[in-house]
């Protein structure tokens, strides 16, 4: 016989549980890449801050793609994309930003820009290449890594 609700204690879901949040979206997976991908862009987010930058946003998403940090340092606003490696074996990882993600990018950005209509600023395409090393991440912060051609 199932138990009733009233005799159901919350320890007892757990056994129920699906990989969904409180709103009952499917969780992100714990894909290693995608932990070590979260990793990289904090270790970034906090030599940003470090550095100067003012962070305005992470993970801007739209139709187009996504840029990993916009950030805002003196006039200048910076759209950053970051690659992770867990060695240098394979040299580093902003060797990984091709021109189909560099379009990508400057895509996404562009709504950006037409959606915060009042930005009259100083525009960068940024990369930083993280590897995750014995003494913890190594940042390589890539200035004007590319142009948008425009």
């Amino acid at each position: 016989m199932w138990p009733r609700v009233d005799d159901i204690r919350e320890g007892d879901l757990k056994m129920f549980s699906t990989n969904k949040d409180k709103a009952g979206r499917i969780k992100r997976s714990q894909d290693p890449r995608q932990i070590q991908g979260r990793a990289a862009e904090q270790a970034v987010t906090d030599w940003l801050k470090k550095n100067g930058y003012e962070i305005i946003e992470r993970n801007y998403r739209r139709k187009t793609g996504e840029v990993d940090i916009i950030s805002r340092k003196d006039e200048c606003l910076c759209f950053t994309e970051v690659r992770s490696r867990s060695n240098s074996l394979m040299g580093s990882p902003a060797l990984t930003v091709d021109s189909r993600k560099q379009r990508q990018i400057i895509r996404t950005s562009m709504f950006y820009l037409a959606e915060k209509k009042s930005i009259d600023m100083t525009v960068r395409f940024d990369v930083a290449a993280v590897i995750f090393g014995p003494k913890g991440p190594e940042i390589e912060y890539i200035l004007s890594a590319f142009e948008s051609g425009i």
